[in-house]
């Protein structure tokens, strides 16, 4: 995936200031996709988990564009496309940002628009590996409430304000010796999410199916956070992680479409790659998503699904076929006059 670049990196001998090149355009707008998106109900947010991609030309934008620019420059072109009505923030996975930052993002986006923010490793990962070729180090800041809140909840909360959507703790492969004591886990991640600031949309996305226990699900409704439905080949699909969500009780669904079930990352890439048309569709997955949605919203709760190119080869395709799902089902749903 192409990073999200920083908003403040220094500009090169002669060259201009990111922030002060030449605009992005967004691309026309397709008929279908207007009528689609007058249909799809304000309590749905669809977006990707980026928009660095200069090969969404057509799609997103209406011209090539190198992804430095599209990552200063691009959001909000990005934003008036009126399906496209959330984002995913990964940069901040590896590293915190500051309020500023974020608040650069929100100033290109509509009222309406919401992003999802992915937590700093060091929040989630027990190890962290230092990047000089030396073994993994054990990593002091895990699940560490109060790094948590003031390197990422308040920089997030201050700077995109009502913007904020879910903010997503994404965790690795926890290891086996994590993973063969569940109920610990849950008392650590109770303990965690007690200690965070009340408020925000914490949602909470696992890697290690073993880990997703009932006493996983009591730590989550204690702590008034969600589980985020991570589709990814070491999750369950999304019928079994949607009877999860059965069990948790009523509340914001929060979907990261990740990665095809038949490939890894890198592999994924290779394949989909320029991410500009739909390899490997996933209707059934797409089916149960539109339910989904459609299930929480009539519960009176907001639906936030993020989809990347590796889940099906164009995330702005995969969540244009969403939307138009859910679309035609709320048409189907409405009674006949």
């Amino acid at each position: 995936m192409t990073e999200q670049l920083s908003l403040f990196t220094p500009a090169g001998p002669g060259e201009r200031d990111p922030s002060e090149r030449a605009q992005v355009l967004p691309a026309p707008m397709v008929e279908g996709l207007v009528q689609t998106a007058g249909a799809l109900p304000s309590g749905i947010f669809l977006g990707t988990s980026s928009w660095s991609f200069p090969t969404w030309r057509g799609l997103v934008y209406a011209d090539d564009y190198a992804p430095s620019l599209l990552a200063h420059n691009g959001l909000q072109a990005y934003a008036q496309h009126p399906l496209l009505r959330s984002v995913g923030i990964d940069r901040t996975f590896y590293a915190p940002i500051s309020a500023a930052e974020f608040a650069h993002y929100a100033r290109q986006v509509p009222p309406s628009f919401r992003f999802l923010v992915k937590a700093p490793a060091q929040c989630v990962s027990p190890t962290l590996r230092p990047g000089n070729g030396h073994r993994s180090a054990n990593n002091l800041r895990y699940l560490d409430a109060s790094f948590a809140t003031e390197q990422f909840v308040l920089a997030t909360i201050d700077g995109l304000g009502e913007k904020a959507g879910p903010l997503v703790f994404q965790f690795p492969p926890l290891g086996r010796g994590i993973v063969s004591q569940p109920a610990e886990f849950a008392r650590e991640l109770g303990a965690f999410l007690a200690r965070l600031p009340q408020g925000p949309l914490y949602a909470i996305e696992l890697r290690d199916s073993a880990l997703l226990t009932d006493e996983y699900l009591a730590a989550l409704r204690a702590g008034g956070a969600r589980h985020c439905l991570g589709l990814h080949p070491r999750q369950p699909g999304v019928r079994e992680q949607a009877r999860l969500l059965d069990r948790l009780g009523p509340g914001p669904l929060v979907v990261r479409w990740n990665l095809h079930p038949s490939y890894g990352y890198e592999e994924a890439r290779e394949h989909y790659y320029p991410f500009t048309r739909l390899v490997d569709e996933d209707l059934p997955t797409r089916v149960a998503l539109a339910r989904l949605c459609l299930h929480t919203l009539s519960i009176g709760h907001p639906a936030f699904v993020i989809a990347n190119n590796k889940a099906e080869g164009s995330a702005p395709l995969t969540t244009f076929k969403l939307a138009r799902l859910i679309a035609d089902d709320l048409l189907r749903s409405k009674p006949e006059p």
